[in-house]
């Protein structure tokens, strides 16, 4: 089977070499992109998931059953970074 194969590796030879060093290298040019891609997605998320202000509020809990006496449901997730009803645990009885 070599021997039908053999011609045709031989013509292939010359174009093989830079065809497979281009294919190498797009192959590291696209894993580089996908990392960062990766990596700064990572970051926005975890940049809006920071900006959560249900930790510092009075009314938050820290129980798993009940986790903010207010708005139980929105406690520790994206719909709670604009609640109106948010008070700073440091000052209970400020008014905002």
């Amino acid at each position: 089977m070599f021997r039908l194969l053999s011609p045709v590796v031989e013509a292939l030879q010359p174009i093989l070499v830079p065809l497979c060093f281009i294919f190498a290298w797009l192959f590291a040019l696209l894993l580089g992109l996908t990392l960062f891609s990766s990596l700064r997605d990572a970051l926005r998320r975890a940049k809006q998931m920071h900006s959560i202000p249900c930790a510092d509020c009075q009314f938050f809990t820290n129980d798993y059953r009940l986790k903010c006496t207010v708005h139980p449901g929105a406690a520790n997730t994206e719909q709670a970074i604009g609640c109106r009803d948010y008070s700073s645990a440091s000052r209970p009885f400020s008014v905002p």
